[in-house]
């Protein structure tokens, strides 16, 4: 007889040793939007790429205008149902990895502490010259003095991966590194730049190890998500994903859930409970 989904999910985390691989719609539920699933639909133009943003200085200055008025809501996002489950599912021991391709720290502020962030994280600032990573409040506060009054009277929508829709950023000035006056960059990885080497490395590993991989909220549309859920069904490791609208992966998974996260992985932390 055949297990139902639920079951599957709930039995391979009641065994422990599970490695999650979050992706931008476990922070639907927060109020940021995902790129392909229903809360992204909206999102106009295309993410900026590591190409344009170190291709001059116009580009840059459309990114930070627009990064600078998204981050406010991207500081002001809490954890939901989906975070606090995967945290309380680290507390019990159930997990042994927590590979996320979100940049917005919503797992930690929900409490988990093996996280490893893929694809690197708003809150941190990095210099492309002498490669000193700074908080990001401290730029924010930087760009607010270079910029008084910028966003006092701007309402816009905000994008996945931090930015906004703002289309007019002519006059919006740049602040550099305080270090060496190199150019700033978030300590994040842009679409058309690679994972560091040993960044993906480290997350085969914990793939290899885990008994079981659960994908949570990812379409798999990209190779740096899709390589591991290929990695763990090449090793025989069953693969569980919960996301709502097909994924790349699904032809590789042992059980598929099409539901809310925050509801499906309370009901699993419920049921591993009772």
């Amino acid at each position: 007889m055949t297990r139902e989904p639920f079951d599957v999910l709930t039995g391979l985390l009641r065994a422990g040793g599970a490695a999650v691989l979050s992706g931008a719609g476990l922070s639907t539920e927060s109020g940021i939007p995902d790129y392909r699933g229903p809360s992204g639909q909206r999102r106009r133009g295309q993410p900026m790429t590591y190409q344009t943003f170190t291709g001059g200085a116009p580009a840059r200055q459309r990114y930070w205008a627009r990064s600078h008025l998204g981050w406010r809501h991207v500081t002001g996002a809490a954890p939901n149902a989906g975070h606090q489950a995967v945290a309380a599912l680290e507390k019990q021991g159930l997990l042994s990895a927590v590979i996320t391709q979100n940049v917005d720290g919503l797992h930690q502020a929900a409490g988990a502490e093996n996280v490893t962030e893929l694809h690197g994280s708003l809150h941190r600032v990095t210099c492309l010259s002498c490669w000193e990573r700074t908080p990001r409040e401290r730029l924010h506060e930087r760009l607010a003095a270079a910029n008084p009054g910028w966003d006092d009277a701007l309402s816009v929508a905000v994008n996945p991966d931090g930015d906004s829709d703002l289309e007019e950023t002519a006059g919006f000035t740049v602040v550099d590194c305080e270090s060496c006056g190199g150019t700033l960059k978030p300590d994040v990885v842009f679409f058309g730049e690679n994972v560091p080497r040993p960044r993906s490395e480290h997350c085969f590993g914990l793939v290899s190890e885990a008994r079981s991989l659960i994908v949570l909220g990812s379409s798999l549309a990209v190779m740096s998500g899709l390589r591991y859920v290929r990695h763990a069904a090449k090793r025989g490791i069953p693969v569980v994903i919960v996301n709502q609208g097909d994924t790349r992966g699904d032809d590789l998974a042992a059980a598929k859930l099409e539901a809310p996260l925050g509801s499906t992985l309370t009901g699993a932390v419920n049921a591993i409970a009772s």
